[in-house]
C-alpha cells in the first residue's frame, strides 16, 4: 500500500520500445505512455502533413511553363483566327492579340505549340510515374461532385487544406487535361491536314477541325480565367504554387 501522495516512476523494458509507467495510488489510476514511440508518430505525422502540403518543384515549373505557353498560344491564335474568322460577327481586338499579322502570329503560335506539347507530356508522365494523378484526382464520384458544386455555388465550399482537391477541382483538372489533348490533335489536323488525313476525317474535315480547335481553346481560356478568379479568392494557393508550401 502506497502513501496518499506517493508517485512512483518505473522504467519498463520491452523488446521494441521503452515505456514509462506512471502509478498514481491516490486515484487508483495507471497510465501507460510509450513516449519515444508516440513522439516518433507525432513527428512522422507532422512531416507527412508538410510533405502532402508541398507542391513538388516539377509541378510548379510545368505549371508556370504551361500558363505562359497557353497565354502565347491563345493571343497568337486570336490573330490567326482574325485572318479568316469562323464566325464573321466575332473578331478579336488587335490590342489582345499577338503577332501583328498572320505570319507573325503563326510563328508565335507554332513556337508556343512545341513548348505546350513537350511540357504537357512531361507533366502527364511525371504525374503517372509518381502516382500523383491517383492520389490527387481520384476517387471522384458524381455524388461528391454535385455536393461540392452546390457548396461552391452557394459560397460554402471550404479551402482549408490546399493539399487536398475537392470534387470540383478534380473534375476541372481532368477536363482540362482532356481538353489540351483535343487542342493538340485538332491543331495538328489543321496544321498537317494532308499528312494526317485520318485525324482530319475524325474531326469532320478541315473546316470542322477549325471549329473543334476554336471551342477547345475557348474552354481552355474559360478554365484559365476561372483559375485566376479562384486564386484571387484564395491567395494562399498562389503562394503554394510559387514557393511550394
Amino acid at each position: 500500500m502506497h502513501p496518499k501522495n506517493d508517485k512512483k516512476v518505473i522504467n519498463v523494458s520491452c523488446v521494441h520500445q521503452c515505456a514509462i509507467v506512471k502509478m498514481r495510488s491516490s486515484g487508483g489510476f495507471i497510465a501507460l505512455y510509450n513516449y519515444p514511440y508516440e513522439a516518433s508518430l507525432a513527428q512522422s505525422s507532422t512531416q507527412s502533413i508538410k510533405l502532402s502540403a508541398t507542391q513538388p518543384g516539377w509541378v510548379r515549373i510545368t505549371h508556370w511553363i504551361n500558363a505562359l505557353a497557353v497565354v502565347v498560344m491563345v493571343t497568337s491564335g486570336w490573330q490567326v483566327y482574325n485572318a479568316s474568322p469562323i464566325f464573321p460577327a466575332l473578331v478579336f481586338p488587335a490590342s489582345i492579340t499577338l503577332g501583328g499579322w498572320l505570319g507573325g502570329a503563326l510563328l508565335w503560335h507554332f513556337a508556343a505549340m512545341w513548348v505546350l506539347v513537350a511540357n504537357f507530356l512531361i507533366y502527364v508522365a511525371m504525374n503517372i510515374v509518381s502516382g500523383r494523378f491517383r492520389r490527387k484526382l481520384f476517387p471522384l464520384s458524381v455524388k461528391s461532385l454535385v455536393g461540392d458544386l452546390r457548396a461552391a455555388l452557394t459560397g460554402k465550399l471550404k479551402h482549408d487544406d490546399l493539399s487536398h482537391y475537392n470534387a470540383v477541382q478534380k473534375a476541372a483538372y481532368l477536363a482540362v487535361i482532356v481538353d489540351i489533348v483535343v487542342v493538340i490533335l485538332s491543331g495538328l489536323a489543321i496544321w498537317k491536314s494532308v499528312q494526317f488525313p485520318l485525324l482530319r476525317d475524325l474531326m469532320g474535315g478541315y473546316d470542322n477541325a477549325r471549329v473543334v480547335h476554336f471551342f477547345a481553346m475557348s474552354f481552355l481560356v474559360a478554365f484559365f480565367v476561372l483559375h485566376v478568379v479562384m486564386v484571387a479568392l484564395v491567395p494562399r494557393s498562389l503562394l503554394l504554387m510559387i514557393r511550394g508550401r
